[in-house]
């Protein structure tokens, strides 16, 4: 029995973010950001600027890490898990086909594209996080995530910059929440 695709145009009305005709399953390093569910902070804190992550962090950490190393396609440039969300610099080694858009007109995403990528990780990390937290079918990640694809060296280099020194930074981070939860800057 085949399923329906949940995704129908009529009702979804989701502006795709995705440059509209970039081959996102092709050759390209992007630039990614992944909040968590409505920004909770799961993944430890920052203390005097540095990032210590707790065992959800360190588990997500890992997975991120391990599951870019075991694609040929797929490397992982840079990573930093924060208190709630994770920067990464992805690098696509690229397919021999082209994608004209980031999902297909059913809503589906390409198999091997940066969506499909990105789409594991937090697949793979909610599975495992919810078994560890004894909280199965619990939301971890916001729906979507932010990518820019990386265009030169020169901007490469500011964004590992970015992603390195990005604890030191989490009070100004746009990112950041209060103790109680609340967004602090928006």
């Amino acid at each position: 029995r085949q399923m329906k695709s949940r995704y129908d145009p009529d009702r979804h009305h989701r502006r795709s973010i995705r440059l509209r005709g970039w081959d996102y399953a092709g050759s390209g390093v992007y630039f990614v950001t992944v909040c968590t569910y409505r920004r909770r902070c799961l993944f430890g804190n920052v203390v005097d600027g540095e990032m210590r992550l707790n065992p959800v962090g360190r588990l997500v950490d890992g997975i991120w890490r391990h599951n870019l190393t075991k694609r040929a396609d797929v490397s992982l440039d840079a990573v930093q898990v924060m208190p709630n969300h994770v920067h990464a610099v992805i690098v696509m080694a690229g397919a021999d086909r082209v994608e004209m858009a980031a999902t297909g007109q059913d809503g589906t995403i390409p198999p091997g594209s940066l969506g499909a990528v990105v789409g594991n990780l937090k697949t793979v990390c909610t599975r495992r996080v919810n078994k560890m937290r004894g909280t199965p079918g619990a939301p971890l990640w916001q729906r979507n995530y932010w990518e820019r694809i990386v265009r030169d060296e020169e901007e490469l280099a500011r964004i590992r910059t970015y992603i390195v020194s990005n604890p030191g930074l989490w009070t100004e981070d746009r990112l950041h929440v209060s103790d109680r939860g609340e967004r602090i800057v928006d």
